[in-house]
């Protein structure tokens, strides 16, 4: 579903994919070949939700005034709010990136960790833990990136074929 507030309204790229069941509302973006799967909730209001090319939102999560670059992943059910990803990084499943964090390039977010208020995680390294540590990724974790983006473009595609999602005419 999407809704206008306050004479802003998203707006979507013709060849991503947005299920039926995710909310936007408010200022919102999303770039070529994205995904935003059941149950999220991108909430653009003050400061806009940007989600950038083929990056993926799972189902569950909750972005407000958040900016994803291109071909991130954001786990189940993780929170964004009023933050940044940078591109090629992962945010795990039931994270939080907290107000004003940074996730530089190339990052990933460990499942349940909490980016701390102002923190950022340099390009390159993971954070883990509550209150977010940080150590630097390997060679194997940077393809396991890549290879889940890679996944959800390839999913995201399939479902648009079966005709799937939101009704184009909206």
């Amino acid at each position: 579903m999407q809704r206008t507030f306050e004479d802003a309204e998203p707006a979507v790229a013709d060849d991503a994919f947005v299920s039926e069941m995710a909310y936007l509302v408010g200022d919102v973006s999303v770039g070529a070949r994205a995904s935003l799967w059941p149950f999220v909730c991108l909430r653009g209001h003050g400061t806009p939700v940007e989600v950038g090319t083929e990056t993926n939102v799972q189902e569950f999560t909750t972005l407000h005034g958040a900016t994803l670059g291109d071909e991130v992943t954001v786990g189940h059910g993780a929170v964004v709010d009023y933050a940044a990803v940078g591109d090629h990084s992962l945010v795990g499943m039931q994270s939080a990136v907290m107000r004003g964090a940074t996730v530089e390039d190339h990052c990933i977010v460990a499942a349940n960790a909490v980016v701390l208020h102002n923190q950022t995680i340099p390009s390159g390294h993971m954070a883990y833990g509550t209150p977010a540590e940080t150590k630097p990724l390997t060679e194997e974790q940077l393809a396991t990136i890549d290879r889940t983006h890679e996944t959800y473009v390839d999913l995201a595609a399939r479902f648009r074929a079966a005709r799937l999602g939101r009704d184009r005419s909206e």
